[in-house]
């Protein structure tokens, strides 16, 4: 670590919050900041706790963290698109004659994994201070997949024609699928 009691807390309490790399640059930055105070003439204690003002309070930091946290983003897309591809699911339903011919457990399993899912990113969405409550989007996003993927091949083997509320709900799932697999990247990456 730094070397000193004051950085080295302030970055231990970070390191429970944040992922490794991104601690890791704010070590860099505090110990920089640290050894500038200290080639500037402040003792060891003036210099460690300027460079940790300058910083700022661990929770700022920590909630700027996860405002720019990928999982949070992805999150709250997926929450606000969801209803729109659900409406292309519904309508689809509506507009028979597609029958799914489903067990009513397969129903609600699928259903239980749709809330789940909605739960799961509803997490990562709101989440203030936790950084790693983020990362509920990557498994909401790829649980989203899934189900997407199941919905289609569902509807796909169900029979012969595909009527057209039918299309643009598989269109709109695909589309969901390709974005979320792009952008779960980006979350499993940080």
């Amino acid at each position: 670590m730094a070397g000193h009691d004051l950085i080295d807390a302030y970055l231990a309490a970070a390191a429970r919050c944040l992922p490794r790399e991104v601690v890791d640059e704010l070590a860099d930055g505090l110990v920089e900041t640290y050894q500038r105070q200290r080639s500037e003439g402040l003792d060891a204690d003036a210099a460690a706790e300027t460079a940790i003002e300058r910083f700022g309070d661990l929770d700022v930091v920590l909630a700027a963290f996860v405002r720019q946290s990928p999982g949070r983003s992805v999150a709250r897309i997926l929450l606000c698109s969801g209803p729109v591809v659900g409406t292309c699911w519904g309508a689809a339903l509506l507009a028979g004659p597609t029958s799914l011919p489903a067990p009513a457990l397969v129903r609600v399993v699928f259903g239980a994994a749709v809330l789940t899912v909605v739960g799961l990113l509803a997490v990562a969405a709101t989440a203030r201070l936790g950084y790693r409550r983020t990362r509920a989007g990557a498994v909401g996003g790829t649980t989203l997949i899934v189900l997407d993927a199941v919905a289609i091949v569902a509807v796909l083997n169900a029979g012969p024609g595909l009527p057209w509320p039918t299309a643009a709900a598989c269109a709109a799932s695909l589309t969901r699928i390709v974005w979320t697999a792009h952008a779960l990247r980006r979350v499993v990456s940080h």
